[in-house]
């Protein structure tokens, strides 16, 4: 079958039903397109649900500064915005330790240049001040950190189902269950994609597949971008031991920031009673994975592998400078899912050029979840302005040269 024709209003397809698929869908359908979804298997099927969902605004390049201060802004209205009565973020803040002098000091210098963008609530902690704010870090460990309290994480089921219900309240048509198997193309343009539950035709089509989409894009004769699908785990620890015991200790583990040690080891409470862990480790790019793949646990990465496994480094390396999560209880649990990492780690939010009316909205190396609101708010506008140079976030203008195809990749230096 086809798709029906909505009157006058344009059409667009909208491939993946993540936390980018759901707020793309619910901004162009209230911007005056007839969107339909196109999700492989369920929403939130992909990443977005196997993700540590953290939100910073602490990065190195002003537009993602500017960018995050915008998706900050959005999921604290969220509701209001989008729907729903639970509040998709946790504003418990994000603390970047750091025990080298060198990498202290471009620590430092990265929060003045934050503080110029507008993140004026970022603060670079001495040592004496660092452990008097946070007496759970040891003092010996560290030189100093970061310190951003309206950072934090997202709960991203919230995110997907409440901007895909939103999406359907104003009209958009969503299928799961429907992987796009083929495309039909005309003069450098798609007609229509097919999927086993039917044909659906559009003027316009948005590629939100991130991991899945070196696979997609060999599948459908897109433009080749560098997106690499890498395994990434985590682990949830059960809290215990005397430095987070009883009420007073239960309420400073519940308040803790989302944390990154020294050595790249990250850690945030995920309840009142599990500490989530996660540790980026060497990966090979698995471009042929599939949708079972996600939750394949490889030996050396399962917990109750042992204790030479990868999870319990990263809860070793972590009690080094956490030393009350060295008297936690164990390793519950270990999940796993894929990234979709690019050279530069910057996303690529830009028209195929190969394929003038496919948007591409992917690559978000582990950042998919914290970047939805400004992925959206970019593809709407490229969605209705064709190509834009830039767009204006927070009464600021934001190059989008960072995020086309085709740009020199470098390396963005703050990805955990």
């Amino acid at each position: 079958m086809s798709n029906p024709s909505y009157g006058t209003k344009p059409r667009v397809v909208v491939i993946g039903a993540g936390i980018t698929g759901a707020l793309v869908a619910w901004r162009l359908q209230r911007s005056g397109w007839q969107v339909t979804v196109l999700e492989a298997a369920h929403v939130g099927a992909g990443s977005s649900s196997r993700t540590a969902a953290g939100i910073r605004q602490q990065f190195s390049t002003a537009e993602t500064v500017v960018g995050m201060r915008y998706s900050v802004g959005f999921y604290r209205e969220f509701c209001s915005l989008v729907g729903g009565e639970r509040s998709p973020i946790v504003q418990n803040g994000y603390l970047f330790l750091h025990a080298l002098e060198e990498r202290w000091g471009a620590a430092q210098a990265r929060v003045e240049m934050q503080r110029h963008f507008g993140l004026t609530d970022v603060v670079a902690l001495e040592n004496t001040e660092l452990v008097k704010r946070f007496p759970w870090v040891d003092p010996h460990a560290v030189l100093g950190g970061t310190f951003c309290p309206s950072d934090g994480f997202l709960h991203p089921e919230t995110v997907y189902n409440e901007a895909i219900a939103a999406a359907r309240r104003l009209g958009a048509q969503v299928h799961v269950a429907s992987p796009v198997l083929a495309a039909e193309q005309r003069g450098g343009r798609w007609s229509a994609v097919t999927t086993p539950t039917g044909r659906f035709e559009a003027d316009l089509f948005i590629d939100c597949t991130n991991a899945f989409d070196a696979a997609l894009q060999l599948r459908l004769g897109l433009t080749a971008l560098p997106i690499a699908p890498l395994k990434r785990y985590l682990w949830f620890v059960q809290r215990s031991g005397s430095v987070f015991a009883g009420a007073s200790g239960e309420a400073a583990f519940a308040a803790m920031p989302l944390v990154i040690a020294p050595s790249g080891a990250y850690c945030r409470p995920e309840n009142t009673e599990s500490l989530l862990c996660g540790w980026a480790h060497d990966a090979q790019p698995e471009p042929d994975f599939t949708m079972d793949d996600q939750d394949r646990i490889e030996p050396q990465f399962f917990h109750k592998g042992g204790t030479d496994t990868a999870g319990y480094e990263t809860w070793a390396s972590l009690a080094e400078v956490i030393p009350g999560v060295g008297e936690f209880a164990g390793i519950t649990a270990t999940t796993c899912g894929y990234y979709g990492t690019t050279p530069d780690h910057n996303p690529f939010l830009d028209r195929d050029p190969a394929v003038e009316n496919v948007i591409r909205a992917a690559g978000f190396s582990g950042h998919g979840a914290m970047f939805g609101p400004f992925s959206a708010l970019v593809v709407e506008a490229i969605a209705n302005q064709g190509r834009p140079d830039s767009i204006s976030v927070l009464e600021q203008d934001i190059p989008l040269s960072a995020f086309r195809i085709g740009r020199q990749l470098g390396h963005e230096s703050m990805v955990i």
